[in-house]
């Protein structure tokens, strides 16, 4: 039997999507934070994994690779509620199959797992050019990262008050 590791700080999320997971025949176990994450790993080296971008403030994707470390033949899906191109690109380029956004059916997660070796983000990229907001939501999440995740670095870089980039990124991004 084959088994999957969720690890999301919601809760509720998490006891939903195991349950789910285990109903459809998967050895299914959540962890909420990313230490408990690496014990339950280490215990039991997951086959499969749904990994939420965003665990309590700190990015997911600092945990594929450790992931993978243990288990190198491991699947990877990231989740997230706030798409970009940019952490897509980063979650494939770390070793995620797969990154889909919240809200997702978890058949649409189980066909990610068994998607081909191509990753594919979950919706293919417009072939219209993007909105000016959408790219500087883009442009902002990119030079967020760069500053790893500090709010006072990132608003210095774009030369923006910091209070005005926090209202920024308290929004919802942008539809392309």
């Amino acid at each position: 039997m084959e088994t999957v590791l969720v690890i999301d700080d919601d809760e509720t999320f998490n006891a939903v999507l195991t349950r789910a997971l285990g109903r459809r025949g998967l050895a299914a176990e959540g962890a909420t934070d990313a230490a408990t994450a690496l014990v339950q790993a280490r215990q039991r080296p997951p086959d499969r994994v749904v990994l939420d971008l965003n665990l309590a403030g700190n990015s997911g994707l600092a945990l594929i690779e450790p992931l993978l470390a243990i288990n190198a033949d491991c699947r990877i899906v990231v989740l997230t509620g706030y798409a970009s191109i940019a952490t897509a690109v980063d979650a494939i380029k770390l070793g995620a199959v797969q990154y889909l956004a919240k809200p997702v059916e978890v058949e649409a997660i189980l066909a990610a797992f068994d998607a081909g070796n191509q990753p594919n983000v979950a919706e293919s990229p417009a072939t219209a050019p993007l909105s000016v907001s959408r790219l500087e939501w883009e442009h902002i999440q990119r030079v967020m990262r760069e500053h790893d995740g500090n709010i006072s670095a990132t608003a210095r870089a774009l030369k923006m008050h910091r209070r005005t980039l926090q209202r920024k990124l308290m929004k919802r991004p942008v539809k392309a």
